[in-house]
């Protein structure tokens, strides 16, 4: 049987009447990973021997945090949880409360690092940033990227200015880069404070003598053209004009009309036409017949909901 071996400062805790417990990585971290504690973090605060000043305490908006008894507020907010208990006791034996106090800190519960997901992800929501999170990590807590998702992410974030206020920086990752290149340097490491939203990609509407008018998701501007937006409305009913329009807002609010040769460019003869995204490409009967450019500026006004009211109402 192997002697039982008790450490002096041990046996000089038994013959004071005192035992302090044993002090392990688990219950200094406990479940949570060891990270600076902020505003509204939620700290489980124990004091040896004083169960008076033993409790659960909300950090304040402005970083305090106050015990029983105490005349004085503590600062908790940017201090590590071992730095706290030090705090905690020096403050403990100035006030006189006690001679030599041993206190144990525990973060139970994080809020002060919010980062919200939102635009065209599955799942919007807002959490909080335990640990190392990186991009990746936060969409897919989001469920990952919707559908109609565009070709870039927005990461706002808050830096401080040289006046002490704050400012937005604003990141643009692009999707491709980070899922399907996977290129890790545009895999941000968040930290708590960061909006993530995610663009819708912009839309081409296809109305007229197709099989399946209707909005369609542009992925790229750079790939987006007439001949992809017909294969996307399932290509040309029987009765299509060899001509036809794509309408276009400019920029400066003006709106344009730009003929296409559709017969000539099926054939091969002339190039394929490039689209933007809000772009109209309307494709007229053979007859000639074509709806009013007003009936066509809802769509540039209203979106898909007034495009699926006219082709409701049989506008071809």
């Amino acid at each position: 049987m192997k002697p039982l071996l008790i450490s002096f400062a041990l046996l000089a805790g038994i013959a004071g009447g005192q035992v302090r417990p044993l002090v392990t990585a688990e219950n200094i971290t406990g479940n949570l990973p060891v990270q600076p504690i902020g505003a509204n973090d939620l700290v489980a605060v124990s004091v040896y021997d004083a169960p008076e000043l033993t409790r659960t305490l909300r950090v304040g908006a402005d970083g305090f945090i106050r015990l029983p008894m105490m005349t004085q507020r503590i600062q908790a907010q940017g201090l590590m949880p071992a730095q706290l208990e030090s705090t905690i006791a020096q403050e403990l034996k100035r006030e006189g409360l006690i001679v030599d106090p041993f206190v144990m800190v525990t973060v139970a519960e994080y809020n002060s690092r919010p980062i919200a997901v939102m635009g065209a992800v599955r799942r919007p929501l807002t959490f909080q940033a335990i640990g190392q999170v990186t991009l990746l990590d936060a969409l897919a807590r989001a469920e990952g990227l919707a559908q109609d998702a565009g070709p870039a992410i927005l990461v706002s974030r808050r830096q401080a200015t040289a006046g002490g206020g704050t400012t937005a920086l604003v990141e643009r990752i692009p999707v491709k880069a980070l899922i399907d290149l996977a290129d890790p340097s545009v895999n941000l490491k968040l930290t708590g404070g960061e909006e993530i939203r995610v663009p819708e990609a912009g839309k081409i509407f296809v109305l007229g003598n197709v099989r399946k008018p209707g909005a369609f998701v542009a992925p790229d501007d750079s790939d987006a053209t007439v001949l992809k937006a017909l294969a996307m409305a399932e290509g040309l009913l029987p009765f299509a004009a060899k001509k036809a329009y794509i309408y276009r807002r400019e920029a400066s609010g003006s709106k344009n009309e730009i003929p296409i040769e559709l017969g000539k460019m099926m054939n091969r003869k002339e190039p394929d036409v490039p689209l933007m995204a809000n772009d109209i490409l309307y494709v007229p009967d053979a007859k000639g017949t074509r709806a009013g450019l007003a009936v066509l500026e809802k769509v540039l006004l209203f979106g898909s909901g007034a495009m699926s009211a006219m082709i409701y109402a049989g506008v071809r």
